[in-house]
């Protein structure tokens, strides 16, 4: 579930490009990607970060704590269909890599509250190959095509799936 070292620069270098005030990830895990993206923040910018696993919360935590961005990253603990509204900003550019089964619902959610011309990055849009399959098993392989599906048919957007690692969609708002 680690986003490994080229997903991780890829997300380093694409943060540094766009130099975001705020930055939302959507499942966290042990902070691998947060601390990726922290990279290209602003001064004064901030992450915001959500983990519903206590376990993996914690973890990612500690090596918050030890990391140089530390005083702007901020983790969320809980469901984050229930924290999302909660926060309060407008999103340079938000990661989506939690429950595949919700990818929808969180894309619906933080939408409104990206800023113009912001990104979207979303992961395992490949979701392991099964989406290419002719017969979809399984709720997260439908969740995930059933979301590039939905990306694709917007007009409010553009999207750009590269195939680095388990596959990001680049979603451009227009």
């Amino acid at each position: 579930m680690l986003s490994g070292a080229l997903q991780g620069n890829f997300l380093s270098i694409f943060s540094r490009l766009v130099q975001p005030d705020r930055i939302l990830e959507i499942g966290t895990f042990t902070g691998y990607s947060a601390l990726c993206l922290a990279k290209g923040l602003s001064t004064q910018g901030q992450l915001h970060t959500i983990e519903l696993r206590g376990a993996d919360a914690t973890v990612a935590q500690q090596f918050f704590d030890r990391s140089p961005y530390s005083s702007q990253l901020f983790l969320h603990r809980g469901n984050a269909l229930e924290i999302i509204p909660t926060l309060q900003h407008t999103w340079d550019l938000v990661f989506l890599d939690a429950d595949k089964v919700s990818y929808i619902d969180y894309f619906n959610m933080v939408f409104s509250s990206l800023r113009p011309k912001g990104f979207i990055l979303a992961d395992n849009v490949f979701f392991h190959g099964q989406v290419f399959d002719k017969v979809l098993k399984g709720k997260n392989a439908k969740a995930v095509a059933a979301f590039n599906e939905f990306i694709k048919s917007r007009t409010d957007v553009e999207v750009m799936m590269l195939p680095l690692r388990d596959g990001l969609s680049l979603i451009h708002k227009k």
